[in-house]
């Protein structure tokens, strides 16, 4: 008899709950009144660091890169002569990473060789020959007889880079009596250029080095 009275009590109990449920209103979230104070919401440290601290523009964010050196800013100049092609090799590998072009030329030249003192071609090869016993036997040394080209049957006595001792060479075979001549010895020889556009400024010694006898000139950019 006590169990189905149990029962029967607690099946009371929850028809009673739920209709306690069931009449109960909807939920409304409290509105605080003007002055009351009211609980502030939880906020991560982090979070509300970033919400205060002001953004930064976009040119702070990332900088811009420096514009580029507009082609028609560029200044133009040609550098030489490098007498060989060796020192035209390196002088353009030194350059190339550090311009903005660079392409380079051959132009021939004469070039002072040094001075040569002779005796004037004889009218054959003999003659010639006869002239070099004559100065051996004065105790001259250091000649030879031109055996071909334009200057065959000509007595060679010397060829010297200083004008000092070639003329001091002149003076000792005139002394023998001899019609010695003095002239200077050029030769066509080849001459290389670098032509280079850079920016305002830039210092091209100082990716050089030291070349002898080589400058720089001004030039307009695009001509040849």
């Amino acid at each position: 008899m006590l169990p189905r009275f149990l029962l029967f009590a607690l099946l009371l109990t929850n028809i009673g709950v739920g209709v306690w449920w069931y009449m109960q209103p909807d939920y409304q979230p409290r509105i605080h009144a003007q002055g009351e104070p009211a609980v502030a919401m939880l906020e991560l440290l982090s979070e509300a660091e970033q919400r205060q601290q002001p953004l930064a523009p976009e040119a702070e964010l990332a900088a811009a890169p420096e514009p580029a050196i507009a082609p028609a800013q560029w200044t133009c100049e040609r550098i030489g002569p490098f007498l060989t092609q060796a020192d035209l090799r390196r002088a353009v590998n030194a350059l190339t990473p550090v311009v903005q072009q660079i392409q380079f030329q051959e132009t021939r030249a004469l070039a002072r060789r040094g001075y040569w003192v002779f005796l004037p071609a004889r009218s054959s090869r003999d003659a010639a020959l006869a002239v070099a016993r004559e100065l051996s036997a004065k105790g001259l040394r250091d000649y030879y007889v031109v055996t071909s080209g334009e200057r065959e049957n000509t007595v060679s006595l010397g060829v010297f880079r200083e004008l000092d001792n070639a003329r001091k060479r002149l003076a000792e075979v005139q002394g023998m009596g001899f019609a010695a001549e003095l002239s200077e010895r050029n030769e066509d020889v080849p001459n290389y250029w670098i032509d280079i556009a850079v920016v305002p400024g830039f210092a091209w010694r100082d990716h050089l080095g030291g070349y002898a006898g080589v400058n720089a000139t001004k030039r307009e950019c695009g001509s040849p």
